[in-house]
């Protein structure tokens, strides 16, 4: 008769050498133990623990087993060794933009650190697979469709358009993301309290933002009257941006002059067209190839004299007049509790879409003397930084 426990401590010998080898990468190796009976199987089991602890595996040092040793009908078998297999598995997140790696990492950094303080530390229980990706909205498909082939666990975007072409990739990954529009208007939710289907995450209500911007423009210059707008015909965002842009000037008696910018490489001829227009300010949608391209951007304003309001505080950083609008780092590390939720089994469309509760003014003077601008005081004194 064949002793049991020797044949499992046995069998170790076999699988020493792949479990060193999966040693050396920094997450510990699970072993699944799968069975068919009862608890009075667990001695066999203790007995493949003391030999793998003979040979320096430890349990809870670096090695991790889990048991899925089931009572009842064979039937239940392919479901347990799925469960198994699943348990072992380390997920992987998606990180999804348009833009350039400068630009984008400092919001996907900040959704690392989130998931860092809620336990997913890369490399060990987690990993990322960044495709963000410079260059038109027509790649944005391709991209897409590369993390579904990845078979990613979650897909967190930066934006609504890059949220858009994943939404159009896949109906079944959960997809996490920040957009400056209404979720529900561009289809991505039934409702914000709801949003149904497998998207969630933040939305920073773009539509009274560019108000915002308009209207701090129109009180930092009260000649303003006539102001250029930089979009994008082919994002399906910024042209529901421009719509709400030209309203909110019309409110405040204001002429709007789009500009339209399809690639980088548009940029130059966008500010010719507005020179010949004669605007006395300029504003920005919301963009990640216009934050991608900002320092470029900024200087093309101060060569044009044009006094400009952006989306985000990186664009008066690099020497814009002003912005307004969430912080972008805070929005990203509140995007990781819904990316920790969903990989702990909630479903995205059973997590209530949230709007950020923080929005800053930031105001360059060193930039508005350059102009030969005087900022109110009235409006300084609203300004959550100043940079002088």
């Amino acid at each position: 008769m064949i002793d049991r426990r020797a044949f499992l401590a046995g069998a170790i010998a076999f699988s020493a050498t792949p479990l060193a080898a999966e040693a050396q990468q920094p997450k510990a190796p699970r072993v699944g133990l799968l069975g068919f009976g009862s608890a009075e199987s667990s001695p066999l089991f203790e007995a493949l623990r003391q030999g793998l602890r003979e040979r320096g595996w430890v349990e809870g040092q670096n090695i991790t087993f889990e048991d899925r040793t089931t009572v009842g009908d064979y039937s239940r078998l392919p479901d347990v060794a799925a469960e198994a297999q699943k348990a072992g598995k380390v997920p992987r997140v998606g990180l999804f933009g348009l833009g350039s790696a400068e630009s984008s990492s400092p919001f996907f950094e900040a959704l690392r650190q989130g998931l860092r303080e809620r336990g997913w530390v890369e490399g060990q229980n987690i990993t990322f697979e960044d495709r963000t990706t410079i260059g038109h909205y027509s790649r944005l498909p391709d991209v897409a469709a590369e993390l579904v082939r990845l078979r990613v666990d979650v897909i967190v975007t930066l934006g609504t358009t890059p949220a858009l072409a994943a939404r159009k990739a896949t109906g079944t990954i959960p997809i996490v993301t920040t957009t400056g529009s209404d979720p529900v208007e561009m289809g991505l939710a039934t409702s914000l309290a709801r949003p149904g289907g497998n998207v969630t995450g933040l939305t920073s209500s773009g539509r009274e933002l560019i108000g915002k911007r308009i209207e701090l423009l129109k009180e930092a210059l009260p000649r303003l009257f006539r102001i250029a707008v930089l979009w994008n015909p082919e994002s399906r965002t910024e042209s529901f941006a421009l719509r709400d842009a030209e309203a909110a000037a019309k409110s405040l008696h204001l002429q709007v002059r789009p500009a339209e910018v399809r690639g980088p490489e548009d940029l130059e001829k966008a500010f010719a067209s507005i020179a010949h227009e004669r605007p006395e300010a300029l504003a920005l949608l919301a963009s990640n190839m216009f934050r991608a391209h900002r320092v470029r951007i900024v200087k093309l304003a101060a060569r044009h004299r044009l006094p400009a309001t952006f989306s985000d505080r990186s664009f008066v950083e690099a020497g814009g007049l002003m912005s307004y609008g969430p912080d972008g780092k805070a929005i990203f590390r509140q995007l990781a509790t819904y990316v920790d939720r969903i990989l702990k089994g909630a479903k995205p469309g059973d997590l209530p879409i949230e709007r950020p509760t923080k929005f800053e003014l930031v105001i360059n003077l060193k930039t508005a003397k350059a102009l030969g601008l005087t900022i109110p005081p009235s409006v300084l004194g609203r300004a959550d930084q100043v940079i002088e």
